[in-house]
């Protein structure tokens, strides 16, 4: 077995990209390995730094394993006429190569063809590499790709510098964007001499540390925490803020990386401490520091490239810029003080939302509307509400929050800063002496973020952020701006994963088809409304996207399986926080001794409707005649059902999911008693129809918390 390394050494790659442009250049060596044969199992370890992306592969086959095989060519009877072979048939043996006697006949489903047995030799891993590996390099997905050696020619990430690839030290001879393979990589920009030999691929990583470079990420990652643990020490108890994002972000902006801890004067903690964190995290990568109470403490921790800083030069260069920041932040704070939210509503009117759906104030208008109609139906509870008593909410509050909510978008600080819409919104409602509600609820309006982020705590901040996020869903599907494959320029899917979220986790009682109609009804009359060409489809294109994301929340999420996922949405994905307690009902009745029968039941069940009415071409009715009932075992399940059914009901009515499943699993002895004694696809055409009527209303009636047949039973 062999050994085999590839390196990809370019410009910087954007610290974004690296992770995935990674994985998929392993995955596509894997999968290059596994399609041509070369090993049963590799092993393969994947690397990158900001200037490199490479792998390693142990256990490979020095060469491809012969195979044996069958071609099939023409028809026998085109192939041979009168027992002498035709042109096609010598045709058919020189492109297989063999000779024509070697030839056999073969009998498929569609007539006799001719065949041929050959083996095919493997060809040496070097050669095939050589020949394969530039196409899956260049067929890496970026999100961003350039050109740097003229027009139509290979796009990259970043342009390719230098390439290594090595089997068992012996160099592959592949070429890719005008490079061609060496035997060597280069090391530190700064901190080496430039390029370094390799004569095996396992001395790779221990020859690139000597070098200054680290190619394993994991092992950047602890180093930095290290460095960033120690260089807090001498700030008495103070700690540094974990921040997993940014901590991923700085292992891929680093080589060798260590840190170093700087100061800023204590008067910018005056600022809100959202801006000074923005301002550290998002524009000049760095930690903040707290003290024990969890208070920002006026310093920072900067990761660098370089084995430290001993004169403290570059210290002093990013204190000196970080302090350039917080004056511009400073500054825009207080200017943007002079004009107060309620002045910036009109001045909404010049800021465009999207192209065709008009401005951001008569985004406002829209939101501030259907708000006022969600919080009515949440305070009244409704069929739908949570469990509990209805709530009460400051719908007036609300209502000038609705209309105030995208007023920083005109702000300088959010202009400078735009991470911080919203919360500036939110920061600046508190400092012009809002009340609370207002402030929150402006505050939380962009959450979540993502299914990691939290939802809005208040319930204010929680109505306010789903009508934002369904009018741009809404507008955005009117006009047919559908999210399609990666394709998401509006994050819409993002979006409608905050709704899902908000939804469950406050246990709101809005159904989706409701809110998503209201959503589209309040561009009614807009000019928006003239440009919307797909409002036929809406409501169906709304509903399976949402489909998606509830199913996405419900199995990624919260955890649940996915067939048990599969059972609760097929009944119905328009109330979220039922599907949600549908799901937790579902899950753990399913560890009962009764539940793999019932599904295997309800399967059958399915199964037989499906089939009588593909034969009769009509829906099988489900009124059942119990004088026609000709069995014992019949008149028991009917009889079962009538008891269970109105029982079920109000349990489901009162969502009390768990009792009403168990109250199906009673019908499990009868249901068996039912097919072992019962031949439903009777003879008598009534009796037929009248066992079948019996059946369906089992159906009908009994899956109301989750479709049984969607159930994977064990084996």
């Amino acid at each position: 077995m062999a050994d085999f390394l590839l390196e990809l050494g370019m410009d910087e790659i954007p610290a974004r990209m690296i992770d995935s442009g990674r994985e998929e250049l392993a995955k596509r060596v894997m999968d290059l390995f596994a399609r041509e044969r070369l090993g049963s199992a590799p092993q393969v370890t994947a690397y990158s730094t900001p200037r490199r992306l490479a792998v390693l592969v142990t256990g490979l086959a020095e060469r491809q394993e012969d195979v044996s095989e069958q071609l099939t060519g023409p028809s026998y009877k085109v192939a041979f006429k009168d027992g002498v072979a035709t042109p096609a048939a010598d045709a058919f043996a020189k492109k297989v190569g063999v000779s024509v006697s070697e030839l056999t006949k073969v009998s498929t489903t569609k007539g006799e063809y001719l065949a041929a047995n050959v083996t095919r030799k493997g060809r040496a891993t070097s050669e095939v590499l050589a020949e394969l590996l530039p196409k899956e390099i260049g067929g890496i997905y970026w999100a961003k790709s350039m050109y740097w050696r003229g027009k139509n020619t290979e796009r990259f990430v970043r342009p390719l510098r230098w390439m290594m690839a090595l089997l068992d030290g012996k160099l592959v001879p592949l070429e890719f964007a005008g490079i061609k393979a060496g035997t060597t990589s280069r090391g530190h920009r700064i901190m080496s001499d430039g390029t370094v030999r390799l004569d095996a691929p396992g001395d790779y990583a221990k020859k690139l540390e000597k070098m200054r470079v680290i190619v394993s990420g994991a092992q950047r990652e602890k180093k930095i925490v290290a460095a960033l643990d120690q260089a807090v020490q001498s700030v008495g108890k103070a700690r540094w803020r974990e921040d997993k994002a940014l901590l991923s972000t700085v292992v891929n902006l680093t080589e060798f990386p260590s840190a170093i801890l700087g100061s800023f004067d204590a008067e910018y903690l005056s600022l809100p401490e959202e801006v000074l964190v923005t301002v550290m995290r998002d524009h000049q990568k760095y930690f903040a520091v707290e003290d024990a109470g969890g208070k920002l403490a006026p310093h920072f921790l900067a990761v660098l490239n370089v084995d430290g800083d001993p004169d403290g030069l570059i210290r002093h260069g990013n204190e000196r810029v970080l302090r350039a920041r917080f004056n511009d932040a400073r500054f825009f704070w207080e200017t943007d003080q002079k004009i107060p939210l309620s002045a910036r509503v009109e001045m909404l009117k010049a800021v465009t939302f999207q192209k065709d759906l008009g401005s951001y104030y008569e985004k406002a208008r829209r939101i501030a509307h259907v708000v006022t109609i969600l919080a009515a139906d949440v305070e009244s509870g409704g069929e739908n509400g949570p469990r509990g008593s209805a709530r009460k909410i400051a719908r007036n509050e609300l209502y000038e929050a609705a209309w105030l909510a995208k007023t920083d978008l005109t702000t300088e600080l959010v202009k400078e800063f735009t991470e911080l819409q919203g919360v500036v919104g939110g920061l600046y409602a508190r400092a012009q002496g809002l009340k609370p509600a207002i402030a929150d609820a402006i505050y939380q309006h962009y959450q979540p973020k993502s299914m990691e982020d939290a939802a809005p705590k208040s319930l204010e901040g929680a109505l306010l952020s789903i009508a934002d996020k369904a009018d741009s869903i809404a507008g955005m599907f009117a006009l047919g701006l559908i999210p399609s494959g990666s394709k998401d320029p509006f994050a819409l899917r993002r979006q409608a994963n905050g709704i899902v979220k908000t939804i469950a986790e406050h246990e709101l009682p809005i159904d989706l088809g409701g809110l998503f109609a209201l959503a589209l009804a309040a561009y009614k009359g807009s000019d928006a409304e003239k440009r919307f060409t797909k409002v036929d489809e809406y409501a169906g294109s709304v509903a399976a996207f949402f489909r998606e994301r509830l199913e996405f929340y419900l199995r990624d999420v919260r955890g649940f399986k996915y067939d048990e996922v599969n059972a609760v949405l097929a009944v119905g994905a328009d109330n979220i926080p039922d599907a949600v307690q549908r799901s937790e009902a579902l899950a753990a009745v399913r560890k009962s001794a009764d539940f793999e029968t019932i599904a295997t039941s309800f399967k059958r069940i399915k199964n037989i409707l499906r089939q009588a009415q593909e034969k009769s071409g009509a829906a099988v009715e489900s009124g059942f005649e119990p004088s026609l009932a000709t069995d014992d075992a019949e008149r028991a399940l009917h009889a079962m059902v009538e008891k269970i059914a109105p029982e079920v009901v109000r349990l489901r009515r009162e969502k009390d999911h768990g009792a009403a499943l168990r109250e199906v699993a009673k019908l499990r002895p009868v249901l068996d008693t039912f097919f072992d004694k019962v031949m439903v696809m009777a003879e008598d055409q009534r009796v037929r129809e009248n066992r079948l009527a019996l059946l369906s209303r089992v159906l009908r009636d009994f899956s109301t918390v989750a479709d049984f047949s969607e159930i994977v039973s064990a084996g």
